[in-house]
């Protein structure tokens, strides 16, 4: 699946803007981020990674994916609470999932406007769904939309990833890690994927 179109543009504008990173830029030669086209999928793949590991999200997605082949709303909805609970999923994430089923299902997403609203709109919109915040709404704005200039600054990952490598593992402060992700605009979507990558060589996927 071919990367996203500004990628190539947004690699070349970091390495040569940050050192720090296109040094993990580097490391990571032939490897980008691989868009997903369904929002419903992007959306229950990030809820279901909410506040939990890679490898315990995957596993979790493998069950719902034998459970729902299609991962359709209406696969979910049909399923019900009890067997999304039984893929390892909180009572509570199985509520998110299927609340967010039903607002595809019932259309009260604006999905084919999305497109034409700026980032802030979008989350404003998803953050309405249960279970949806700010990070989960960020991410699909870089996995599915492929927004460039995405930063999602609540991710811990991100944040101890800056940490590690513009700071030797020390703390710092909010407005400090502000600044250092200052020089990656317009691309903070494409800088956030390789430090991410940094900590973990396997891409993740939402």
């Amino acid at each position: 699946m071919a990367a996203p179109w500004y990628w190539a543009r947004a690699k070349r504008a970091l390495v040569r803007r940050d050192p720090v990173l296109g040094g993990i830029i580097r490391q990571h030669p032939r490897k980008a981020l691989e868009p997903r086209g369904e929002p419903f999928f992007t959306l229950a793949r990030s809820i279901v990674g909410q506040q939990i590991s890679v490898r315990a999200a995957a596993c979790i997605w493998e069950r719902l994916i034998a459970l729902a082949p299609q991962m359709s709303p209406s696969q979910i909805l049909d399923a019900g609470r009890k067997k999304l609970v039984g893929c390892g999923l909180s009572g509570r994430k199985a509520e998110y999932v299927a609340d967010l089923a039903r607002h595809f299902a019932d259309g009260r997403l604006r999905i084919e406007q999305w497109s034409e609203m700026d980032d802030e709109a979008v989350i404003a919109e998803l953050v309405r769904v249960r279970g949806v915040g700010r990070w989960t709404a960020e991410m699909f704005l870089i996995f599915n939309m492929l927004r460039p200039d995405v930063l999602p600054f609540g991710d811990l990952g991100l944040q101890r990833a800056i940490c590690l490598h513009y700071f030797k593992g020390r703390s710092v402060s909010v407005r400090t890690l502000r600044r250092i992700s200052d020089a990656w605009t317009p691309w903070r979507s494409v800088a956030t994927w390789y430090l991410w990558r940094s900590l973990d060589p396997v891409p993740v996927e939402y």
